[in-house]
């Protein structure tokens, strides 16, 4: 098992999944945090709701493109670099939630998937110079198989608990999505 303490402890047992988040930097306001310290479960809740709920700060995500550059990182590192399995991912507005396997030393799994996707996103952006995701991601590690079915079928449904399709499937930058049927 290994750890490592950012802001937050990152226990990272061998061989287990980790149900990963990480959001672009400035997404959530100083301002807006609790004013006293939470426990962690506490604290992720309300950092996701108030993700899902952002219409303001940046929401670069919602660029097909930039999506579409987080889902070839997160895919690039899964199949070509081998540094994870890939089981469930979302990419919301401001936000994303992955459930990986990783092979590879976490920090180095994530460290390439953000790096990889905030170098093209800034890319598109015209930006230079200026941070695109927060440095620090929340993880927890899946201690059994119904809690690795729980975190798929949350990350599944964030688009729809978010209002922004009725089903999972519908959502085009999920692991859940299905295209329609060509006409």
């Amino acid at each position: 098992m290994s750890f490592y303490r950012r802001n937050l402890p990152h226990w990272h047992p061998d061989a287990a999944h980790l149900f990963a988040t990480w959001r672009l930097h400035g997404s959530l306001p100083r301002d807006l945090f609790p004013p006293v310290p939470i426990k962690s479960g506490k604290a992720f809740a309300w950092m996701d709701r108030h993700l899902d709920e952002a219409r303001t700060g940046p929401l670069w995500l919602t660029r097909e493109e930039i999506a579409q550059a987080v889902i070839d990182s997160m895919s690039y590192a899964a199949q070509k670099l081998r540094y994870c399995e890939l089981a469930a991912y979302v990419v919301m507005a401001n936000h994303v939630h992955t459930l990986v396997l990783p092979l590879v030393a976490p920090a180095k799994l994530f460290q390439s998937i953000k790096g990889f996707s905030a170098r093209t996103a800034n890319g598109l952006l015209g930006r230079t110079g200026e941070p695109f995701w927060e440095n620090e991601s929340y993880d927890h590690w899946v201690r059994d198989a119904a809690e690795f079915g729980r975190i798929v079928r949350y990350i599944e449904n964030n688009p729809v608990r978010a209002g922004l399709v009725s089903k999972p499937e519908e959502y085009r930058w999920s692991s859940a999505y299905v295209p329609a049927p060509a006409p």
